[in-house]
Formats: structure tokens, C-alpha cells, sequence
């Protein structure tokens, strides 16, 4: 299936040095001035990014999710387009950001082309999620803050009524999402939309100055409506024009998945490599399930893991200073000589989100770091007994060695690169497929050498190996593969993929809180090509790995590969390919 990344010679290269990170003071280049404009330009269309990046200047407004957004969008893409068909690059790193930027522009555009960047509904990656989660992100440590989240706030309702212009949009192009995407994305609209929801608790905040309480209190008022507002069209006006099911199809869905990657790969010969990797990861599970409990199934000592009362953690309280001790060890530990730290990339924060969908996920710091890097866990309602075994090797994915570290590289590494490089490209293959190859490499390095967080390691494994097999499948129309045998559960062995065989191979496959597996079920369904991404990612990550090792041979350092590739920011794996071959 593998095409190798870099093609294997004879000759060997000399390892690049690399200066201390943080260190590199590079002139701006024509190159960098014309990525910094569409950076700058694409963050006053999008000023909810802004906030994120931690830049000002931008105000406190969203993004038009409309189609006159989507037109500008469109018109920013066709012009920077335009200037890099002249542009000519002062060094390697100016190669890197043409190759990165126009490869990133042509595929939004191949989308836009195609009507896949009207109006998403789902239940993780749409404006229904991204309009509210803003607030989680912006501080509240004085008035002026808070005004800022009241401005804010007083936007939302405008926000929302762009993103119905955008939904009607997609209905008149024939390509609104599902009526299952549309009854969940409704769910979670209606849970912002009351008073004891994420919006009204801002009003529980003990910071909030009275002087502006009342003015916050109208404006989240006002942003709650609107969450009910989007309610009512939901069911009223999109219900009944929405389709009968997910999946998009294999031409859509090749698109779909090459956007996620940054490269380009046939779904069939990803399938059918999915289905390989889960009999590995199954005999490799078998192995560590006897160490856990001689004679046991994998699920038998998955059950004895649970069972440990020293695995166990009882609240969600102790759930986040666990994590938080994880973290600060793993950071103490690997700074000392497996990667480069600078004083800033010290500082992650372990948080339980203001949600109850189940998820799990980052968000970087801000570009100064004045605002660190953040892991939310978002807990189910009712939750309150989590076991060490199964989320030890999450902390390390989204922590350190993964995706606070691959940030917070590129943002440190503000002398070599422009801004759009640092913080204006985010490929889910690149970033996610590093933060599950940063897994593995806790193992590789003796952080996992317990059987139980092993087997928590695995479990991961599996969850990304399994959803590669159902997202393909269900989306391209593909027979449910009769080779797996008993891993398929009770899904029907040689019938085209439907939601039920999913939910039913999920199950049999994955020890998960069913509320959580839920969540992940449904985002599969309505976010196609996103989950294949994370094992895809890695694998491309190791083959590079591989082929660079067989390049510089003895030279070659383990540290040295990981920072000058995570030093290039979170670009498309075909450009990471081209970087490190420069």
C-alpha cells in the first residue's frame, strides 16, 4: 500500500544541525511577507482564530459561517494563489512555505469546488461547537476581560444567524449533513441555549465584576435565545431536507481523506491495510492481556485492570490533579534529553471542561504562551470512576510528547517562522498522527512497561486501527470484511456497512463508556475522513522515520529527527515528506 516517503539511496546524508530552539533569528523574506498577509488577512475573516492564537487586534466578532464567508474565503485562497505562482524562495524554509501554503490552498480549493465547505452539522467539528467554545479559551481575571467575553457574547446571535444563511445553502446545493447529525448538533445547541448550560454558567463565575454583571447576564441571554432560535430551524426548516444517511460516497470521501492528510491515498488500499492492522493489534493485545492475568481474554483482563483498586480514580476532581501530576512528570522527564524544551513549553494545564459530550481534546497556548496549552476532558454526566490504565497513554497524546509538544515547538519557534507557519495550518494527519506515534514512543522509551498502561497503549491503538475500518468502509459503501471473523461481533460479515454493523463492531471492539462511544460513533458517521487520520498519520509518520534513518544512517538521532520535523509546524504529510529532504 506504502508509497516510501523518500526514496531510498545508497548515499548518505549529513544530518542537519540545528541551533537551540528559540535561538534562530531569520531575516523575513518576500516569501514569509506574502504567507504573514494571507495569515493576517485570513484572520480578519476569521476572528474567532484570532482569540485562539491569542492575537488582538481582531475584535470579538466570528466568522460569517454564510455564504458570503464562504465567498471571501474563496476570493482570499484565489489570490494568495495567484502571488505564489511568482514567488521565489531565499532558502529552504521559504521552499518549505510555498510547497506547504499552496498545497493547503489547493485542496480548500478542490473542496470549495466540490460544495464540501458549506454549513458542517456534527457533533464535534461545526459552528454549532466552535461559536461556544470560544469562552472556554478567553481569560476572566479582571473587568477588562470580561468585557471582552460580553462583546463577544453580543456577537453570537449573529453568528448563528450566518450559519442558518449557510445551512440553507447547503440545502439548495443537495449537500446539508444528515438527519442524524442534525438531531444531535440540535441536542447540543439546545443544551447551550439553557440557563444551566456552559453560556448561563458564565454567571456562576465567583470574578465577575458587578458593576457588569447585568450586562453580561442581557448578553448571554441573548446568545442563549439564539442557540434555541437554531433549535427551532434545525427541526423546522432543515429536518425535513436533510439526508438519509452519512455517508458521502468514495469520490467524496477520497477528497475528504486527502484534506485530513496533506496526501493523497487510495480509500480501498487504506481499507484493506485497516483490516491487516487490527489482526496485529489483536495478537499483540492477546500477549500483554496473559501478563496481566495468565489465561485471560483480552476483555478478562481489561475487567481485572478495572477491578485494581489501585487503577481506579473515584471523582472527577481526582481525575484532574492525576493528570496533572502525569503531565508535569512527563514534561520534567523529557525535557531531560528525548526533546527540546524552552521555559514557556513548560507550563500544560490539565482542565475538565465545562461540557458533559464525552470528548476529549487540546487547545494550544496562545502565541506569546501568556495563555498555556490546555487538556479538556469532557466528562459525561453521571461519570465519576475513571481507571488509570486506560487514560495514562491519552495524557501522553495530548500532552507531551504529543500535541502540546508539537504545538507549542512551532510556536517557539517564532525567529525561523512566519506566522502562518506557526499558527495558521493545522492537518489532522500531521498533528494527530504525531500524537499517536508520541504513544508508541512512550513505550519505545519505558514509560509503558506497566501490562495495564500497555494495555491501555493498545487499547488506543485499536480504537484508531477499528475506526480506520468502519469510517472507510461505511462512507465508500464497503462490505464488512468476513476475513475478521469474531473481531467483527455482531456486525454482518459481507453486507455494505450501515450505522448498526458500526455500532456493533465498535462495541465488540472497544472498552469505552457507552456514552462516550456513542459520541465517537456519531462523529465518524459525520466527519468522514477525520478518524482514519490519527493512524494513518502515524504510519506515515514512522515510514518517514524509517526512510530518514536509511538516509543519514549512523548519524542519525532520535532527537534530532523529532525536532527539526515538529519544528516545521503541523503541514501536510506530503510537505513534511519534501521537508526533510531539503
Amino acid at each position: 500500500m506504502w508509497l516510501s516517503v523518500i526514496e531510498k539511496q545508497a548515499i548518505q546524508r549529513t544530518t542537519p544541525a540545528l541551533s537551540p530552539l528559540g535561538t534562530v533569528h531569520r531575516p523575513v523574506t518576500r516569501v514569509d511577507e506574502l504567507a504573514n498577509q494571507h495569515f493576517d488577512r485570513s484572520m480578519k475573516l476569521d476572528p474567532l482564530a484570532a482569540t485562539l492564537n491569542g492575537l488582538t487586534g481582531y475584535g470579538p466578532a466570528y466568522p460569517d459561517y454564510g455564504p458570503q464567508g464562504r465567498a471571501d474565503r474563496a476570493q482570499l485562497r484565489a489570490e494568495t494563489l495567484r502571488a505564489l505562482d511568482t514567488a521565489q524562495p531565499a532558502d529552504t524554509v521559504d521552499q518549505v512555505t510555498i510547497h506547504a501554503l499552496r498545497n493547503r490552498l489547493k485542496l480548500e480549493a478542490d473542496l470549495h469546488a466540490a460544495d464540501l465547505d458549506v454549513a458542517p452539522v456534527n457533533n464535534i467539528a461545526s459552528p454549532v461547537q466552535w461559536v461556544r467554545e470560544i469562552f472556554d479559551n478567553m481569560p476572566t481575571n479582571d473587568s477588562q476581560d470580561w468585557q471582552q467575553i460580553i462583546e463577544r457574547l453580543r456577537h453570537v446571535p449573529r453568528a448563528l444567524e450566518s450559519y442558518t444563511e449557510g445551512l440553507h445553502e447547503a440545502a439548495s446545493l443537495g449537500k446539508l449533513a444528515s438527519t442524524t447529525q442534525i438531531r444531535e448538533a440540535g441536542a447540543q445547541a439546545e443544551a447551550y441555549s439553557e440557563l444551566k448550560g456552559p453560556i448561563g454558567s458564565l454567571l456562576a463565575h465567583q470574578s465577575v465584576p458587578a458593576a457588569l454583571r447585568d450586562s453580561l447576564e442581557s448578553a448571554a441571554t441573548s446568545a442563549r435565545e439564539a442557540y434555541a432560535f437554531l433549535v427551532r430551524a434545525f427541526h423546522e426548516d432543515f429536518a425535513a431536507s436533510a439526508r438519509a444517511t452519512d455517508a458521502v460516497g468514495e469520490e467524496e470521501y477520497r477528497l475528504h481523506l486527502q484534506s485530513f492528510l496533506g496526501a493523497q491515498l487510495e480509500p480501498r488500499e487504506v481499507y484493506e491495510w485497516g483490516i491487516e492492522q487490527l489482526r496485529l493489534l489483536d495478537e499483540e493485545q492477546r500477549l500483554v492481556a496473559h501478563q496481566i492475568s495468565p489465561g485471560a481474554s483480552i476483555r478478562e483482563s481489561m475487567k481485572a485492570l478495572n477491578e485494581d483498586p489501585a487503577r481506579r480514580l473515584e471523582s472527577t476532581d481526582a481525575l484532574r490533579h492525576w493528570m496533572q501530576d502525569l503531565s508535569d512528570q512527563a514534561v520534567d522527564e523529557l525535557s531531560k534529553d528525548h526533546f527540546e524544551f524552552t521555559d514557556a513549553m513548560r507550563n500544560l494545564q490539565c482542565m475538565i471542561a465545562p461540557t458533559q459530550d464525552g470528548g476529549i481534546y487540546y487547545t494550544p497556548p496562545s502565541s506569546d504562551f501568556s495563555r498555556p496549552g490546555r487538556m479538556w476532558w469532557s466528562v459525561p454526566e453521571g461519570t465519576t470512576r475513571h481507571a488509570t490504565w486506560e487514560e495514562t497513554t491519552t495524557v501522553y497524546h495530548e500532552g507531551v510528547p504529543g500535541h502540546h509538544l508539537q504545538f507549542a515547538t512551532a510556536l517557539a519557534n517564532a525567529g525561523e517562522l512566519n506566522d502562518w507557519r506557526r499558527m495558521g495550518i493545522w492537518v489532522s494527519g500531521h498533528g494527530e498522527g504525531w500524537a499517536l506515534y508520541a504513544e508508541r514512543l512512550m513505550e519505545e522509551l519505558g514509560y509503558l512497561d506497566d501490562p495495564g498502561d500497555q494495555m491501555g497503549m493498545l487499547d488506543s491503538q485499536r480504537l484508531r486501527t477499528v475506526r480506520v475500518i468502519f469510517d472507510v468502509g461505511f462512507h465508500c459503501g464497503y462490505k464488512v470484511p468476513a476475513e475478521l471473523g469474531e473481531m467483527l461481533g455482531s456486525a454482518r460479515a459481507g453486507e455494505v456497512w450501515s450505522p448498526q454493523d458500526g455500532w456493533d463492531f465498535l462495541t465488540h471492539n472497544v472498552i469505552m463508556d457507552p456514552s462516550v462511544l456513542r459520541f465517537e460513533w456519531l462523529r465518524y458517521m459525520g466527519w468522514p475522513g477525520q478518524a482514519p487520520s490519527y493512524k494513518l498519520g502515524q504510519e506515515l509518520w514512522l515510514d518517514l522515520r524509517k526512510q530518514v534513518q536509511v538516509r543519514e544512517g549512523e548519524q542519525f538521532d532520535l532527537k534530532h529527527f523529532h525536532s527539526r520535523a515538529l519544528r516545521l509546524g503541523s503541514v501536510g504529510l506530503d510537505t513534511l515528506a519534501h521537508a526533510m529532504t531539503l
